[in-house]
């Protein structure tokens, strides 16, 4: 699955916006804690990143890969019709076009740079449809009857619990159109909530 959704998206720069290549090395010091401190490691090799500026938006690591592969396992399943809210790389995207099964794939991007920069590279397959819209605001203007059969939300960066209040609302949205639909992060920071809130339960016991 990780070579589906190896991103192959040319290089370029618009507006600040950048796509580039680089490399990670088999002593890379960054890889080698990752690796060792969060089991995110990624194996050496050549990677594609989107840079806002000086700030990493995304990259294609064998890290990132992971955080999605829940949704491709669910594409490579016989979906026919996928919705993707947030465009980025396109590693979901890119993904999901490898599967002759798939029909159609709506891409909802709300930055007008990823659009132009990312976007021609995948919409040149026929069944790519890219709109340029909010993904909260776009919940309520698909046409009636609208469904697909897997959806995946990943319009966040720094992910956090106080996201998950919005998390749920696009679960909400999209659960009566979807017949699988989940945001990226969303079991994760569950797990990091319940691990907060003991915490904050043995603070106040402790101050009891």
């Amino acid at each position: 699955m990780y070579e589906r959704m190896t991103v192959t998206v040319p290089e370029g720069e618009l507006d600040g916006l950048r796509v580039e290549r680089f490399e990670i090395g088999a002593h890379d010091i960054n890889n080698l804690r990752n690796a060792l401190r969060h089991g995110r490691g990624t194996k050496p090799g050549t990677y594609t990143r989107l840079m806002d500026g000086n700030r990493l938006w995304m990259s294609d690591v064998d890290a990132e890969k992971r955080d999605h592969l829940q949704a491709v396992f669910k594409i490579a399943g016989d979906a026919k019709r996928v919705l993707i809210n947030g465009l980025g790389l396109g590693m979901v995207l890119a993904a999901a076009l490898s599967f002759d099964h798939v029909e159609h794939v709506d891409v909802v991007e709300m930055d007008e740079r990823v659009i132009k920069l990312v976007g021609p590279h995948y919409a040149a397959d026929p069944r790519v449809t890219i709109h340029h819209a909010d993904a909260y605001a776009q919940t309520r203007k698909w046409a009636p009857g609208t469904r697909w059969d897997v959806g995946w939300s990943d319009i966040w960066g720094d992910i956090s619990t106080d996201d998950l209040e919005t998390m749920a609302k696009m679960n909400r949205s999209y659960g009566r159109r979807c017949d699988w639909h989940e945001c990226w992060g969303y079991w994760l920071l569950k797990r990091q909530q319940r691990v907060e809130k003991a915490e904050e339960r043995r603070y106040a016991e402790w101050m009891s």
